[in-house]
């Protein structure tokens, strides 16, 4: 009996996805666990596995299609035997449409041919198409020159003003004429370089795009800033990276100051655990496990990978998970686990010299903490002037759980963690 094959909802929140690539072709037999595609999820690209087993039939949606719903039809899986007939009711059964073109089970695709009058009429077309821009399309209609006979120089090939102009000059020396007057009209003028192009939107950043509007519009946002003095933190950070065995001439780790941000963040929700929750219009949900999520920017975006119960563990295996995690991110070979869920939210713009910014909320959490680079400033201690290294950070809250005296409380507890960095270790 032929199988119908599912865009299945490779996350929580994904509603549509990219099928990047068939790595099973029609004919193909498939198996359960065998991967037979790639696909783009609002978070990264992900495997697809074959949930049944058969012959791929029929493939319905081609590879680099955007913006396939889940549930959509995409494929076939026939049993030995089957043919067009029973692909033709799997169709007819999600989408009451006609199978477009035969195929067979066990042949390969085959592509159609061109009748020879598409084929002339498709050439000609093409060897009609110019591409120029609209000063020299009007240049050479007003001087009686044909585009065809011109090479352009602008980008990908396009004619421009200075093409007609030389054309002209040496064509002039071959003794031909042109309506000078109008080539004089456009003295004047230069050629306008494109002033836009169109990018198409990956997923991801669809997705992004979505979720962030969305918080915006339904989480009623507050902020609370905090300074940091981080001279303390920094060197607790030189004892323990002077401290790395030497692995090929090689530290083996090598702990920055994000990693000591994300242990103090961990031990600061155990003290204001309220901050590790989510609304649930109701009931407020809040999490017993310490699971932070690190904002990662990758080519395709924003991605926040998670820091599993980051309480219970040393800053070095922060340190090492942060690590391979963000090389994984930007590879897009990250597993869904491992950036679904969370509690809380880091994203730190200090790397980029960033002294302070807000960040959008990313929902469902209640809170995200935005940091801020360290900076060398002078600070007034025991009555004197003295110069510090201090980071700024801003705690960005849903006012639905937590008030302004809570997010305060929170902010005072990581500040007693990042200047006495030595309390992290207790």
């Amino acid at each position: 009996m032929a199988i119908p094959v599912l865009m299945p909802a490779l996350s929580p929140t994904m509603t549509e996805g990219s099928l990047t690539k068939w790595l099973k072709g029609e004919g193909d037999e498939v198996s359960p666990g065998q991967i037979m595609a790639e696909i783009e999820t609002d978070k990264a690209i992900m495997e697809m596995e074959a949930v049944d087993s058969g012959i791929i039939g029929k493939i319905l949606i081609p590879e680099g299609t955007n913006e396939v719903k889940i549930n959509t039809l995409i494929a076939v899986l026939l049993e030995e035997g089957e043919g067009i007939d029973a692909i033709q009711t799997i169709i007819d059964q999600y989408s009451g449409g006609t199978v477009q073109a035969q195929a067979s089970p066990t042949a390969p695709k085959q592509e159609i041919p061109l009748s020879s009058n598409q084929s002339i009429e498709s050439s000609s077309k093409e060897q009609e198409r110019v591409f120029a821009s609209p000063l020299a399309k009007r240049i050479a209609e007003q001087t009686n020159v044909s585009l065809s006979s011109i090479s352009g120089s602008g980008p990908c090939g396009r004619i421009i003003k200075s093409d007609i102009l030389k054309f002209v000059e040496s064509s002039r020396a071959t003794g031909s004429t042109f309506k000078t007057t109008a080539i004089a009209s456009f003295s004047g003028y230069e050629c306008n370089p494109k002033e836009f192009e169109k990018v198409p939107v990956a997923g991801v950043r669809k997705v992004i795009a979505k979720r962030l509007l969305e918080s915006k519009q339904t989480i009623p946002h507050f902020y609370v800033t905090i300074s940091c003095e981080l001279d303390n933190l920094l060197s607790i950070r030189k004892q323990i990276n002077d401290a790395a065995i030497e692995k090929d001439g090689k530290p083996i780790y090598k702990v920055s100051v994000n990693d000591l941000v994300i242990k103090a963040t961990a031990k600061a929700m155990q003290l204001v655990p309220v901050v590790n929750s989510s609304w649930d219009n109701d009931n407020i949900i809040q999490y017993n496990n310490v699971d932070i999520s690190v904002a990662v920017s990758t080519d395709g975006g924003l991605i926040t990978p998670i820091i599993r119960n980051a309480d219970q563990k040393s800053i070095v295996a922060i340190s090492e998970e942060v690590r391979s995690l963000s090389i994984r991110a930007r590879a897009n070979q990250l597993k869904s686990e491992e950036f679904q869920g969370g509690g809380f939210s880091i994203s730190n713009l200090g790397m980029y010299g960033i002294n302070k910014f807000d960040a959008i909320i990313n929902p469902p959490q209640s809170c995200i903490m935005a940091v801020g680079a360290g900076i060398k400033k002078p600070v007034v201690k025991n009555g004197k002037i003295e110069v510090a290294t201090v980071m700024e950070i801003t705690l960005s809250c849903d006012h639905r759980i937590i008030d302004g005296a809570v997010a305060a409380e929170f902010a005072n507890a990581f500040k007693k963690f990042i200047e006495n960095p030595i309390l992290m270790l207790i």
